[in-house]
């Protein structure tokens, strides 16, 4: 668990007027609120939300 990739994931852009999908995204990585950062784990799982609204965060290794 210790070897995973690391990644900072912030809310740039509002979620108002979203795609249903495309906030519950956004929810599932932890991101409630503009310009909240989480640090996440870069699992498949994760990646794929992280692609699907990606014209919505900035990403950043850690």
């Amino acid at each position: 668990m210790a070897d995973t990739k690391q990644i900072k994931v912030t809310l740039v852009r509002s979620l108002a007027k979203r795609l249903p999908n495309h906030k519950a995204c956004a929810n599932g990585l932890g991101l409630r609120k503009m310009h909240q950062s989480v640090v996440i784990a870069a699992t498949p799982e994760n990646m794929g939300m992280v692609n699907k609204v990606s014209y919505l965060l900035k990403v950043e290794e850690v």
